[in-house]
């Protein structure tokens, strides 16, 4: 699965204390099972799937050590547990439980190696391995009944779990394809106006070029001033293009054209706070204000404060909106904060995505900036980037 695909700290938490409740409740259940026995501590046999095999696996099922690998976790397990099948078949001593912990962790172990985004190849040598181990249990017993019984039920119970693994496993496909095209369309909205800026540069540079050949013979004097303007556009032109990495653009988009950041995030405050009952205000710094920004970081940050307050109408509706732009040295710095709702908001029109503040940090970090999104101690939540304002010295020069 996707380790940076957002999650939720307090569920991941509750699984956690949750599986470890039922193995240990489970584990008291063997003990219970094994002293109602006649003689539970005679035979190894006994006693092995209680207090060794069951614990074993049940701590490798859990993650321990985390070092090891989900196929190591697997080869451990079935190894312990075929193991002890063996010695049960050699020493034909008469059981009346195979282990319950043993069983569970196993079975969860199908769940996690059928639901494992490896090759379907692995993952099918790794359940088929491991229903083996299951279906075997039962023959510790030593009785064809109990044998014919014990693999019914464990039949039934493998179905369960490889149909619960496959539909973990078609699940995090559908929602790996979903990450990939939300990715793949933010790059190709981000080409498409990077694209379009550099196109207006290079328009400006080849006018001013054609203007200093014209007046060169006539007015020589103008020549210089007018190649420093076009040193200048060729510079940010440059900037912009190392930002432009093995993309691709669609050829019936509509240019783009970047206008003020300061009056276009001003008519997006503006929009939102006429869209509802909620209030939102525009906070800039002196130092942004004169800070000289770059059309690609403009188009990025207009973006990313849209798509922001279009998430607090929709799953905040009635709070309050802050969106701060601050400059620190070579960094532009985003801030849009909202306070909690003042009701509790049903599911938002449209569903819930997911995949928006994805896309706004597959924008910022294509620009080499950093992006941050999460929940705020008063109940609001806050977005913020940070995204350079210039190209590293060295990049710089390495490109001349």
């Amino acid at each position: 699965m996707d380790r940076n695909y957002p999650r939720i700290p307090a569920a991941t938490g509750l699984i956690a204390i949750s599986g470890v409740a039922a193995f240990t409740l489970t584990w008291l259940a063997d003990i219970a099972i094994l002293l109602q026995g006649s003689a539970p501590f005679g035979a190894p046999t006994n006693w092995l799937p209680v207090f060794v095999t069951g614990p074993l696996i049940a701590v490798i099922t859990l993650g321990v050590p985390r070092s090891a690998g989900l196929v190591a976790r697997v080869v451990g397990a079935v190894t312990i547990s075929l193991g002890l099948t063996a010695w049960c078949l050699i020493d034909a001593a008469e059981l009346q439980w195979w282990g319950a912990l043993e069983t569970c962790g196993l079975l969860y172990l199908v769940v996690r190696a059928t639901a494992a985004p490896w090759r379907p190849a692995r993952a099918v040598a790794c359940t088929l391995v491991l229903a083996v181990t299951v279906l075997v249990l039962p023959l510790r017993i030593g009785s064809w009944d109990a044998f014919v019984g014990g693999g019914y039920v464990m039949t039934v119970a493998l179905a369960i779990c490889v149909a619960v693994g496959c539909a973990i496993r078609s699940q995090e496909a559908r929602r790996e394809r979903a990450v990939h095209d939300v990715r793949q369309t933010e790059r190709l909205a981000l080409a498409r106006d990077l694209h379009d800026l550099i196109a207006h540069h290079m328009s400006g540079i080849i006018v001013q070029a054609n203007a200093a050949l014209t007046i060169q013979a006539t007015a020589p004097e103008k020549v210089e001033p007018i190649l420093r303007t076009i040193a200048g556009s060729g510079s940010d032109t440059l900037e912009s293009m190392r930002r432009l990495v093995r993309v691709l653009r669609e050829d019936n988009h509509p240019a783009l054209r970047p206008g003020d950041l300061l009056t276009e995030l001003g008519d997006l405050v503006s929009a939102h706070s006429s869209a509802g009952d909620a209030l939102a205000r525009l906070e800039v710094t002196a130092a942004a204000r004169t800070t000289p920004i770059g059309p690609e970081v403009d188009v990025s940050v207009e973006r990313l404060v849209q798509e922001a307050l279009t998430n607090v109408r929709r799953h905040a509706a009635g709070a309050r909106a802050t969106v701060r732009l601050d400059a620190d040295g070579d960094w532009l710095r985003v801030t849009v904060t909202n306070t909690a709702p003042p009701h509790k908001v049903g599911v938002p029109a449209g569903g819930r995505g997911g995949f928006g503040l994805l896309g706004l940090r597959e924008r910022v970090e294509a620009l080499d900036g950093s992006f941050g999104a999460g929940p705020l101690p008063h109940g609001g939540w806050q977005v913020e980037a940070a995204i350079p304002l210039s190209v590293p010295t060295e990049v710089s020069a390495s490109g001349r």
